[in-house]
């Protein structure tokens, strides 16, 4: 019952803080903002389907303007986008994305939330989405999260009613939405979560439209707007120094993996919402009717007589001078009856009395990670930097467990350290790891403890309580613990303090494609997760497939340390797929996780626990040619994949391409999106071209039809569209069968379009000179034909090859049949 309670409270109060690892150090005007917030009793949920669909400059408005309790509900993570930091896609791409909605919060002030579904990739329209996710599931989640987070006005960024006009998860989040706002306030829909948060009924349903869904601004301007609400978001918040424009576009601009930077508005802006359900309030004025004031607590009244008329009597030079009635306060907070306010207005209560008492604690970690049920140094910082009295009473663990209990006056600016043993004990989940990535779910739907389900990362599973007394008041602050470090160039750096295994095993290589029936040496690498740690390592494997020696033994004396083994690997005669999987005994205890650092300026450090594992596959391979040049685009796999397969592969910068250069390669395969992020491939085309002209073989991947550094990236007439076949079970038809590139070295069949994933590929041309070949149709249900998916031109003596197949995803994921084929479009005129 307890720890259902912890979970509960962890809810309500998980906001954006608790993800920040540097501690905030606000301004006065900044802890101004804060008590504007404290004073304002009203939530608002804006829900949509990824990380980056959210419109922050509603967000901030509502934070910042309004000063509403404000969160974002993403359905997803955006596991299926594109990364254009680096090489991260699928899961590990939805870690990032996650962290970036984080960062985005912590900018504009609201809160993140999410369900369990998973971004499998584009979808044309919701039924496809909802093939995928589970419609109802997901919905529970969408009910869940309204009846823990009780919002007054929700607002949906898609419109429910237009299935087909957008992208299928954009319109699935709208009616998702719509129907968990009447679900919400039924009992016995969703019942668990009926019974552990209550019923809510939201006063009010919004769709945020502009002119773009309306086609064009004209037709907005000619719409009918009865049904419209407006309100100004071009406020400028003198006491933060910012417009809501250029806090919107701060927010905005952490989506980097996307290519998201934006720049920041100043001056009058206007932002519609549609009525869907509720009575329509004036302009300007969303919580209309609705009472925001103390007064709509029970026991409210005495708390607001308190705490309103701190705003108007602000002291912008001591805000210390309020502490005395934020005391006066904090019992009365303490004691209302609603639990679902009290503790969101507790937590900012219990920020401002630290922020106006110029109090800092810290408890910092002497290491960056431990194990479960490990003792462990933790450095206690507690500094009374205002005029009040203050004493330290005690510390505490997060199960009341007294660390520490001198009751130690903190006397001004005299810095109080300590250093006590705190205990990891074993909690659930045991790992500091992305909680929903834990257990394998489905390609739609991810996995996740009822208890955890929605919320945007795992909670910090170490923490500290520091009771501080205010004359006869005594407070318990929660700080997580942290790990903290000085780097020579960035100074003081914060990480969260991670619970990680003992021990963690990789095979560096996901992909191993065997060619021919010869072995292969497969290193294993095996880190310690703490100091020293031996036992024994093994390599599980498909049937029909041998691995010498069967096992080996392994002694690491640091935390940290790896040691790589080499396992040799034999593939069966015939083709064949399958999972190698290290295995590690040691101490009593099997291991089976891969630790993944994910390490980006933008966001806090992430150690990420999957499955250990690496694809095997014996594919029938041939392969002509043998010299590759790779000039990359936004990012992909595809060099590591080709020498998999035999392939030497020498990346080339694009300012670097001269016929000299290009001379010696067998072919030349230009990297996804390359035509949209690199400019100077607009300079080095004619080179491109003369190459091919010369007897080369030149491949172009996938490039989004908009914002192209050249509109002449063929030696032909080429027009891309946004053509996609997102299905990627869908039937290939072979157009021109005689074809060299579906015939030799490999004879390609329907089979080799087995076992793809995602989808079959995007932005497929839909105009081309008649000198191109269309070689393979597709489509997605109930759409006609696209020729467009991979178009062959023979130029001088060699040849031009565009694709918008999804080769950057099959080729990582071990697809023998993309293998297949890729080789094949290398090999051609060889």
């Amino acid at each position: 019952m307890q720890k259902t309670f912890f979970y509960r409270l962890l809810f309500l109060l998980f906001t954006i803080a608790a993800a920040a690892q540097t501690p905030k150090k606000p301004t006065t005007s900044e802890i101004y903002h804060s008590l504007q917030k404290l004073n304002f009793v009203g939530s608002a949920l804006y829900i949509a389907a990824h990380p980056d669909d959210e419109n922050t400059r509603l967000i901030s408005y509502l934070v910042n303007d309004v000063h509403a309790n404000t969160a974002y509900l993403s359905i997803t993570r955006g596991d299926g986008g594109q990364n254009l930091v680096g090489p991260e896609l699928r899961e590990l791409l939805g870690v990032i994305r996650t962290q970036e909605l984080l960062a985005a919060r912590r900018t504009d002030g609201a809160q993140q939330f999410f369900t369990r579904a998973n971004d499998f990739g584009y979808s044309k329209n919701p039924n496809e989405t909802f093939e995928f996710w589970n419609r109802e599931d997901v919905l529970s989640d969408v009910v869940k999260t309204i009846r823990k987070f009780k919002p007054d006005i929700i607002i949906d960024r898609f419109d429910h009613r237009s299935p087909g006009s957008t992208h299928g998860h954009h319109t699935a989040s709208a009616m998702l939405s719509v129907e968990a706002f009447d679900l919400a306030g039924n009992a016995s829909k969703f019942p668990k979560s009926a019974e552990e948060y209550g019923v809510w009924k939201p006063q009010r349903l919004f769709f945020n439209t502009s002119w773009w869904f309306y086609g064009s601004k004209e037709k907005f301007d000619n719409a009918d707007k009865s049904r419209l609400v407006s309100v100004e978001t071009g406020s400028y918040f003198p006491e933060l120094g910012l417009s809501n424009g250029e806090i919107a576009s701060l927010s905005r601009s952490m989506h980097k993996s996307q290519g998201f930077g934006s720049t920041g508005s100043r001056g009058t802006e206007t932002e519609y919402l549609e009525l869907l359900e509720g009575t329509k309030p004036s302009e300007n004025n969303l919580f209309e009717g609705i009472n925001t004031n103390w007064s709509r607590l029970e026991g409210g009244n005495t708390i607001g007589t308190i705490l309103n008329p701190l705003e108007d009597n602000f002291n912008f030079k001591n805000p210390s001078e309020m502490l005395p009635q934020l005391l006066k306060a904090y019992p009365l907070v303490s004691n209302l009856k609603d639990e679902h306010w009290r503790n969101i207005k507790l937590e900012q209560l219990q920020q401002l009395i630290l922020d106006c008492g110029g109090i800092f604690i810290e408890a910092a970690s002497e290491e960056n990670s431990v194990n479960p049920n490990q003792n462990f140094k933790v450095n206690i910082e507690a500094i009374n930097r205002g005029k009040s009295d203050v004493v330290l009473k005690s510390v505490k663990n997060s199960e009341g467990k007294i660390l520490w209990s001198e009751s130690e006056a903190l006397s001004f600016n005299d810095d109080k350290k300590i250093v006590i043993t705190v205990n990891s004990a074993k909690q659930n989940p045991p790992y500091s790891s992305p909680y929903w990535l834990n257990e394998k779910g489905t390609l739609g739907m991810y996995v996740a403890p009822e208890e955890l389900i929605g919320l945007p990362e795992t909670p910090p599973l170490e923490k500290l309580v520091f009771e501080l007394q205010f004359e006869n008041t005594t407070i318990p602050f929660t700080k997580n613990i942290i790990y903290k470090f000085n780097d020579p160039v960035k100074g003081e750096v914060y990480r969260p303090l991670e619970v990680l295994p003992e021990v963690t095993a990789s095979i560096p290589e996901k992909v191993l494609i065997f060619a021919s029936n010869a072995s292969e040496v497969v290193s294993v690498v095996v880190r310690a997760g703490k100091d020293s740690i031996s036992g024994t390592v093994s390599l599980q494997h498909p049937e029909g497939w041998k691995v010498e020696p069967t096992q080996q033994l392994f002694q690491l004396t640091r935390n940290g340390e790896t040691q790589t083994f080499n396992f040799t690997v034999t593939p069966p005669n015939g083709q064949s797929e399958g999972y190698l999987k290290p295995m590690v005994n040691a101490e009593g205890q099997i291991f089976n996780k891969e630790l993944v650092s994910i390490d980006y300026e933008h966001i806090p450090y992430q150690s990420v626990l999957l499955p250990s594992e690496a694809k095997v596959a014996k594919i029938d391979i041939q392969k002509k040619g043998q010299n590759i040049g790779y000039i990359n685009g936004a990012g992909d796999a595809i060099p590591e994949s080709l020498k998999q397969i035999g392939y030497s592969v020498t990346t080339i910068e694009a300012s670097n391409i001269s016929e000299k250069n290009l001379q010696n390669f067998d072919a030349i395969v230009v990297g996804i999106r390359a035509y949209n992020t690199v400019l100077e491939l607009a300079f080095a085309q004619p080179i491109l071209n003369k190459y091919v002209e010369n007897g080369g073989t030149m491949i172009v991947q996938y490039n989004t039809n908009r914002s192209l550094v050249t509109e002449k990236l063929a030696p032909y007439s080429l027009k891309l569209s946004r053509n996609r076949v997102t299905d990627e079970f869908s039937e290939v038809k072979i157009l021109a069968p005689e074809n060299p590139i579906l015939n030799t070295p490999n004879k390609i069949t329907q089979k080799d379009f087995e076992g793809w994933v995602q989808e079959r590929g995007l932005y497929f041309p839909d105009e081309w000179a008649k000198e191109f070949t269309p070689i393979l149709g597709m489509h997605d249900k109930g759409e006609s034909e696209t020729k467009g998916s991979l178009l062959v031109a023979k130029y001088g003596k060699g040849y031009y090859i565009y694709t918008g197949l999804s080769f950057f995803r099959e080729l990582p994921a071990g697809v023998p049949g993309a293998y297949r084929l890729f080789a094949n479009m290398l090999s051609i005129g060889k």
